[in-house]
């Protein structure tokens, strides 16, 4: 066996565990030595249905034997098949497909810049979040609250107002007397940035501001969407809709997959021309999107992600609430993040070596999001392997 860096040849671009999977059934994965993990990260809420589902892998395999690629020169049926159910799910009205959710959020400031200037604003703003997340172009990282990965890429685009969550206040002070602002963007539940939620009540009043002085409401679906949280995008929990919706990663169920959603206000903003691409909407992409919502609905997974949420929630809170170093879980569903007072980068490592996968974000928050097939027994082994290490990583390490 070769003992080469398994990476030599790839760019210096990530940090990676000593750990390679060879393959993966539900929520368990198999490393290249036979060793089993759970998986409660899902590819970082991409493999909603888990690993090798019985329903999605035949008809991933159906879709490969006849067609996986065609340009959008011409109709691709099973576009306007994925875009009528994610019409039906959102209540909105129109969808453009990309590849990503970088694509998908770039594609929707481009939406709102046009919408600023098809009403004569030359220079549109466009309100963004503190700690918020949207991807790693010069535009979405522009749009990004998070210094430590803006650094080096300067000069960062133009353009954006940011503001601090669940402050209704600030964003009035911050766009007061200002004629530019075209759109507010943030995530329902912030991923990267440490699952913080908006809450319910902001969420409503930001729809009303945004009706009152026409901007577009354009919300961030990527990561917290397609039944993360127990319905079909979190914003639903507030009874509000988007103007505006990028979606991507688990639409897909591993499949790569972006979309736009948008409604009327903003469906006739792009024309022929406006903006496009090679490789969104191809048809095995649309085929992996159609099964995996096809799937869910079969299964009730909007409510057993609801259900598992909550139970994982509450054994976290019940082995963990008591325990110095412990601050909160946050989150809904099965988007999880359990906050500890200090830096706990290195859990990642240990929860590997113990055969749980999982990630930590904004450097003290552990995050979970597995499959939305997990059951309560899966759970239980998710909390049985990582509540362990949190104790005895705040037992031993110190507080920043």
């Amino acid at each position: 066996m070769s003992t080469a860096d398994p990476a030599a040849h790839l760019m210096n671009t990530y940090g990676r565990l000593p750990m390679t999977v060879s393959h993966g059934q539900g929520v368990y994965v198999w490393d290249t030595s036979g060793k089993r993990y759970v998986d409660a990260l899902a590819g970082i809420a991409v493999n909603t249905l888990g690993h090798n589902h019985p329903k999605l892998v035949p008809a991933l395999q159906d879709q490969v034997s006849k067609i996986m690629h065609s340009c959008n020169y011409y109709h691709i049926p099973l576009q306007q098949q994925l875009a009528d159910k994610l019409v039906e799910l959102s209540g909105m009205s129109n969808v453009f497909f990309c590849n990503s959710g970088l694509e998908a959020n770039e594609a929707a400031l481009k939406m709102a810049r046009k919408f600023g200037h098809d009403k004569g604003i030359e220079k549109p703003e466009i309100v963004v979040y503190d700690k918020a997340f949207h991807g790693r172009s010069i535009a979405t990282l522009s749009a990004t609250g998070n210094a430590k990965i803006q650094q080096g890429f300067g000069p960062l685009v133009e353009g954006f107002i940011r503001v601090p969550m669940n402050d209704i206040a600030a964003i009035e002070k911050a766009t007061a007397h200002n004629p530019n602002v075209v759109a507010v963007f943030f995530e329902t539940i912030q991923g990267e940035g440490g699952i913080n939620p908006m809450s319910a009540d902001y969420l409503r009043a930001i729809r009303k501001l945004c009706d009152e002085r026409d901007w577009l409401l354009m919300i961030d679906e990527v990561q917290c969407g397609i039944g993360r949280t127990g319905k079909w995008f979190a914003h639903q929990w507030a009874g509000i809709h988007a103007d505006v919706m990028p979606l991507a990663k688990g639409l897909g169920s591993g499949v790569p997959i972006g979309a736009v959603v948008a409604g009327p206000k903003a469906a006739g903003i792009f024309q022929p021309g406006n903006h496009g691409t090679t490789f969104g909407g191809n048809p095995l992409a649309m085929r992996a999107g159609v099964e995996t919502i096809r799937i869910m609905e079969e299964d009730g997974l909007l409510e057993n992600a609801s259900r598992v949420g909550a139970y994982l929630k509450n054994a976290f809170q019940r082995e963990l609430g008591h325990v110095l170093g412990f601050k909160e879980i946050r989150g809904n569903g099965l988007m999880i993040g359990i906050d500890l007072d200090r830096p706990c980068g290195p859990l990642m490592g240990q929860a590997l070596q113990a055969g749980l996968l999982l990630s930590v974000t904004a450097d003290s928050v552990i995050r979970l999001l597995p499959a939305l097939t997990m059951n309560e027994s899966e759970a239980d082994e998710v909390v049985a392997l990582l509540v362990p290490l949190v104790k005895e990583f705040l037992a031993t390490s110190a507080k920043a």
